[in-house]
């Protein structure tokens, strides 16, 4: 897809996924390392244990199918030699330091000026502006400071992470629809321009609106081991089994009400509870917890009866009866357990790679979505440092294509976008479109209301469906249609809808759109050159293809569960329905490459994401452990085999916490000097990693002993003086009150149909000539119907009235 672009990849571990996923999606990407190999090829885990530069699984999670350059910047010759290969590249992606590359002379300007087609994307931990632009960070800190960790462990503990690290991912991935997102404007501008990833922003995604509580005068959920605590209410996602844990959905409400009956059926069956328990009103029972006709007390004792049951099931049993009966229970399994998927194994899914050095093909994650007109193909492995020098320095490319003029529109400007999305993970990602520019025409029904419509936070704490904190996040800025799709009438409106987009997205089970006629072949029919999106758990085929379910049941299935948490407790994590927060970033990729596809070439195609197989991208390193080394990871609390120490230590105060995290010696010290320990950074066991790894335990109590007495944030300032990264660990009211995020316009204000105004998330990457902007807030029922149908459709009023009439328009 993505064939005729050239990609300078600068990166680390900060930015590879992003340069990974323009490769996979075609690009010759091109990576650029100093003459001692990129910092991530030092970082463990490694190929048989043996430390090498070509041996770091960090290193291959990221890097296949990019050719590799050495190039020292600083060296004589180095800025122009750079400057060459920027003068015929379409993309540079850094993560350096803002600022460091300016003072080279290789700031944006200076790569602009070499070459105005340029795209440059910068990803940084809080982004290129702002008052904490300049703070020292880790991936620890990225997600300390943008709110992930303080909903994510067990309440009696400090707030913990995923042991394989998330933050990077989320920010990277971000990048990459963002970078296409310029690309897509170039096409019309001739002009690159600079992309402004911040991590703290990209993590944000990952909370489920959780800082819009505070401006919706909603109280902000806080973290209990494997779910979440409301107030006094605990919702729980991790389960136990005979032979671990499982995840299931235990919720209510109209569209997830009717599956917790049939668990209740399954939990009487097995004798675990009485009629008068499984004939609750499970609908409605989240009204009745608020009114206090059912008390919490009951419904502690309703869960002790759930897992009372599922305990007596092993993993296998409780997802072999989720199957049959309907159910939303997912095992969470580990790394060994994902690479035995049959259903992973009938979609074809993993690739094997070959390695120099390494007997038989390296077994990698396969393609984070099939596309059928141009699949991902796995070229070639990981390069070796300065692999491809005389390869790519004799070539000769001509420059991009320049000197166009055009208004600086939106990038997605003119774009026609047809969106059967609901609950998180599609409409998160064609929020991403609406944000740039794209007619979004939503498509729901009052018949069957929209999960997200129900889901915290809810405006003044009143649950209702115009109220939901979330729906209007990622719903800003689309027009709503309401269309009853189990009618002749709603298709043959659905099949007009059609031939006007340009992009069709839905998220249902398989069977949902081909039951409505509109199956990939049928859209095809209906116009050759749409771009259509399936994005559901598991894909469209294989002996899974039918399990439906929300992203808690995925990051079961994926292996997210086994690494969040202590070693010593049950999982504790990740948060929510997480891999709704994962796909998203894939989905915005795919949709733009295709669209780049058939804007080139006039060919329209299919898309099949499996929500399950675009998150496997983000344990990457753990399922290479895996299939390399035999190895299965576990969630190992907040510690790294990178750095040490790398903790979060309590501050003075009710549940306050400092993240913090040392990267080499010099910052050691720094610490030691920061919280009054000259005699620690003196002693020569801590001079090491190795050694410091070995001394966690004490070391940790050295820094709580300083940590415990202090106010977190004067902490954070002493220790970011010093040069240490380190964040608070931010709650949902302290990001809504951060000065940073507020200086970046993470929040804004959108104008609402009903609500006058609404607060949802800006934009999270900046675009520096055609940023994203909100037009609105998300639509009310059926808001736009008749201006859609009107206008769009050319539909006469008779005609609308007539469908009104029928009940077709709710």
């Amino acid at each position: 897809m993505l064939s005729p672009y050239r990609v300078l990849d600068l990166s680390d571990e900060r930015g590879a996924l992003c340069g990974q996923i323009l490769a996979d999606l075609g690009a010759d990407v091109i990576k650029v390392e100093p003459p001692g190999g990129s910092r991530e090829r030092a970082m463990a885990p490694f190929a048989g244990d043996a430390r090498g530069h070509d041996r770091s699984l960090v290193f291959w999670a990221c890097n296949r199918a990019k050719r590799g350059i050495t190039l020292d910047i600083d060296a004589p010759g180095g800025r122009d030699e750079l400057l060459r290969l920027v003068a015929t590249a379409d993309f540079l992606i850094e993560s350096h330091a803002p600022g460091y590359l300016a003072t080279r002379g290789l700031g944006y300007d200076d790569l602009a000026a070499a070459n105005p087609a340029l795209i440059c994307v910068s990803i940084t931990p809080f982004g290129q502006t702002g008052p904490k632009a300049r703070y020292a960070a880790t991936e620890l800190t990225v997600l300390a400071a943008g709110g992930l960790m303080a909903l994510q462990g067990d309440d009696d503990r400090a707030p913990v992470r995923c042991s394989v690290p998330q933050g990077w991912s989320h920010a990277a991935a971000e990048a990459a629809g963002a970078a296409l997102l310029a690309l897509r404007e170039r096409a019309r501008s001739g002009l690159g321009q600079h992309v402004d990833v911040s991590a703290q922003q990209a993590v944000m995604q990952a909370t489920f609106s959780s800082q819009l509580a505070p401006p919706n005068g909603a109280r902000p959920a806080t973290r209990y081991a494997g779910g979440l605590r409301d107030g006094r209410r605990i919702q729980r996602y991790v389960w136990d089994a005979k032979d671990g844990h499982v995840s299931i959905t235990f919720l209510f409400g109209t569209a997830i009400g009717p599956m917790t009956r049939r668990l209740m059926d399954y939990v009487h069956d097995e004798g675990f509870c009485d009629e008068a328990t499984r004939d609750k009103d499970w609908v409605n029972y989240s009204a009745l917890l608020r009114s206090g006709e059912e008390t919490l007390e009951e419904y502690e004792r309703v869960k002790a009866c759930v897992n009372a049951m599922t305990r007596t099931k092993t993993k296998a049993e409780l997802f072999a009866a989720a199957r049959e009966r309907n159910l939303l229970i997912a095992p969470a399994e580990g790394a060994d357990e994902v690479c035995a998927s049959d259903q992973l194994e009938a979609r074809d899914y993993w690739r094997g790679v070959a390695h120099g050095g390494i007997e038989g093909p390296v077994r990698y994650p396969g393609p984070f979505a099939r596309f059928s007109a141009t699949p991902i193909i796995y070229r070639r492995p990981p390069p070796s440092p300065g692999e491809h020098n005389a390869e790519v320095r004799a070539e000769r490319r001509p420059p991009p294509p320049r000197g166009r003029t055009a208004p600086d529109a939106l990038p997605l400007a003119g774009l026609k976008v047809l969106d059967f999305m609901w609950v998180m993970a599609g409409p998160a990602a064609t929020r991403v479109l609406a944000d740039y520019g794209a007619t979004v025409v939503h498509v729901e029904t009052a018949r069957r209301i929209d999960t997200a419509r129900t889901l915290a936070p809810m405006m003044r704490g009143e649950p209702s469906p115009e109220k939901s904190g979330l729906y209007q996040n990622i719903n800003a800025g689309k027009l709503g249609v309401a269309l009853d799709m189990s009618t002749d009438a709603g298709r043959e409106v659905a099949r007009d809808l059609v031939r006007w987009a340009d992009a069709i997205t839905e998220s249902y089970s398989p069977r949902a759109m081909r039951r409505w006629g509109l199956d990939y072949e049928n859209v095809r029919a209906l116009n050759p050159r749409a771009v259509m999106l399936s994005s559901c758990l598991m894909g469209q085929t294989g002996p899974l293809a039918d399990f439906a379910g929300f992203g808690n049941l995925a990051a079961a299935l994926s292996g997210f569960y086994k690494l969040v948490g202590w070693p010593d407790r049950a999982p504790a994590g990740p948060f929510g329905a997480y891999t709704d927060t994962v796909a998203p970033r894939f989905t915005v990729a795919a949709l733009l490459a295709a669209l780049d596809h058939r804007d080139r070439t006039g060919e329209g195609q299919y898309i099949d994401q499996s929500q399950v197989e675009s998150a496997l991208h983000f344990l990457s390193p753990a399922l290479l452990d895996y299939t390399v080394n035999g190895r299965v990871e576990t969630r190992a609390g907040n510690r790294d085999p990178n750095m040490a120490p790398h903790g979060v230590y309590p501050c003075a105060g009710d549940d306050t916490w400092i993240a913090i995290a040392v990267t080499g010696g010099a910052t050691w010290r720094a610490l030691c000097e920061a919280i009054g320990r000259r005699d620690a950074a003196s002693e020569q066991r801590y001079a090491t990693l190795a050694g410091r790894l070995a001394a966690h335990d004490e070391i940790d109590v050295m820094i709580e002993a300083w940590t415990s007495g202090q106010e977190r944030y004067a902490a954070e300032r002493a220790l970011q003086a010093a040069g240490v990264a380190s964040s608070v660990v931010q709650n949902g009211r302290e990001m809504w009150e951060d000065e940073h995020l507020r200086a970046r316009g993470a929040f804004v204000q959108a104008p609402h149909h009903l609500h006058g105004s609404v607060t949802v998330e800006g934009p999270r990457a900046r675009l520096s000539r055609t940023p994203g902007a909100v037009r609105a807030g998300a639509p009310t029922m059926g808001e736009h119907t008749l201006h859609v149908l009107r206008d769009f459709l050319g539909y006469a009023p008779d005609r609308i009235e007539e469908l009104a009439l029928a009940g077709v328009l709710e």
